[in-house]
């Protein structure tokens, strides 16, 4: 008997890849990000060196993360078409840290303004904001130098990390972050 798929995390949480949106030139992930893998090493914020002004010289044979990555713009539909990263100047990706400071970075959802962006005053940035923030994902905005947690809220954000009851009008929204997000949280104290 045949065992079905297992779908990657990424699927799970922001959807497949949307057949009808294509990278194109933009190359935000190939300079941004940082990539360490037993393929390819690279620090964020540098062009991969496999990186060309036509794209990327390898890409037929590029490593095995490069072929299944996608920034959330190829997977979430509610982000409008102009919010792909070369367009918005916000690469919006799935985060995994292995060692989270709390539950809300173990899996988020992390947009990144990317260097000389004008998302904020354009207004983009509250778009895509609004298209992910209806989410049970964590949604952290980066300049990066520094990153803020923008969803949940900061009294959801506080009632879950500081294990309070919380008030009648938050205790669904309370309960669904911390049995989603549990896993991440110290067990020391409780």
């Amino acid at each position: 008997m045949r065992s079905a798929p297992e779908t990657d995390v990424e699927t799970t949480l922001l959807g497949p890849v949307l057949a009808d949106r294509s990278c194109g030139d933009c190359t935000a992930c190939c300079t941004v990000l940082t990539i360490d893998t037993p393929d390819l090493k690279k620090p964020a914020g540098q062009p991969c060196e496999n990186l060309f002004e036509g794209g990327c010289r390898i890409h037929a044979e590029r490593p095995h993360i490069c072929r299944t990555w996608f920034c959330a713009w190829r997977r979430v539909a509610t982000m409008p078409e102009d919010a792909r990263p070369d367009r918005s100047g916000l690469l919006v990706s799935l985060n995994f840290v292995r060692a989270p400071q709390n539950c809300f970075e173990g899996v988020s959802i992390n947009i990144r303004v990317l260097a000389g962006s004008e998302a904020i005053e354009n207004g983009m940035a509250a778009v895509v904001l609004d298209s992910l923030c209806d989410q049970l994902i964590p949604v952290w905005f980066s300049d990066g130098s520094s990153k803020m947690l923008l969803h949940p809220d900061d009294d959801v954000a506080r009632l879950v990390l500081s294990g309070d009851p919380a008030p009648p009008h938050l205790e669904d929204e309370v309960s669904a972050w911390r049995e989603r997000y549990g896993v991440f949280m110290p067990t020391h104290g409780r």
